[in-house]
């Protein structure tokens, strides 16, 4: 799903990506994933937080395929390897996306024999932030990426019929199972009109807390059964036109309550947004 600028730069922590490749993943690569040994590609910079994290997220809930962790300027010479997959960090950008937003997404490769690390076969990715943010707003949740993708890449190799560009939007079949439990919020995330708690009840009548990210990393360090929280990525109301995606995300056990993504314009900030608390309220009804 991406097109490389650039092959492994030194200078740089992550691989900066051009586009999204219009690859999706076969029944036949989906089951040689699961052959294979994953490497957990680190940043470049021994003191990233993202480094400690993963680290952490992996020894704690990878248990899909071996695994080993793979320095940065490594990645090159090994991703030709057709038994290895590879966890990575990358930033990415839209090919008909002229805003020209770049985003950090968590990748699942398979490894080859070709041209270049371009070419290397998806099996699943997720949107972790805009390009540039500080590490601090998306590293407590790599533990609930984790957990997701692995359950994800089951999924999928069990119901390969199911894969697709919008596979994510089969999870919003989940939005009636937060019924019972809270949904975790971060005022800036969210648009004028549900900026309170008092403005989202009048829309959503169930349990709702805006709360500041540390309590969000608390409840997901703790495991919280009953505890939903919002995962927004955007380009923090710097563009018009990007993408803004939406994802509701289960504190303890990663699972997905709702994905969906919007393009910021006049009447649709960087935020989430009424019309995705009252497609909850009627799913929950």
């Amino acid at each position: 799903m991406k097109k490389l600028t650039a092959l492994l730069l030194v200078m740089i922590s992550f691989l900066h990506l051009q586009a999204q490749r219009e690859y999706l993943p076969t029944p036949e690569d989906l089951v040689r994933f699961h052959t294979t040994k994953t490497y957990v590609v680190l940043s470049d910079n021994p003191m990233a937080e993202y480094n400690f994290e993963i680290q952490d997220a992996i020894k704690k809930y990878w248990n899909i395929t071996e695994y080993e962790f793979l320095q940065f300027d490594e990645f090159g010479d090994k991703s030709v390897d057709k038994n290895a997959s590879f966890l990575y960090m990358a930033a990415v950008n839209f090919e008909k996306d002229k805003s020209h937003t770049r985003y950090d997404f968590l990748c699942v490769s398979l490894g080859g024999d070709y041209e270049s690390i371009d070419d290397m076969k998806d099996v699943a990715n997720l949107p972790l932030s805009y390009y540039g943010v500080d590490e601090d707003r998306y590293t407590y949740k790599l533990g609930t990426m984790v957990k997701f993708l692995q359950d994800h890449i089951r999924m999928i190799t069990e119901n390969p019929d199911m894969v697709s560009q919008n596979v994510y939007k089969h999870y919003n079949d989940n939005m009636g199972d937060m019924m019972g439990k809270t949904l975790y919020v971060v005022e800036e995330e969210l648009a004028r009109e549900v900026s309170s708690e008092a403005k989202i009840r009048s829309i959503y009548p169930n349990k709702v807390k805006i709360v500041e990210r540390e309590e969000i990393k608390e409840l997901i360090m703790a495991g919280d059964e009953n505890a939903v929280f919002l995962h927004k990525v955007g380009p923090d109301g710097k563009k018009m036109n990007a993408r803004v995606y939406k994802i509701l995300i289960g504190a303890a056990d990663g699972k997905f309550y709702y994905f969906d993504y919007h393009k910021v314009n006049s009447k649709k900030p960087d935020a989430f947004l009424g019309s995705d608390f009252k497609r909850l309220a009627k799913a929950q009804q």
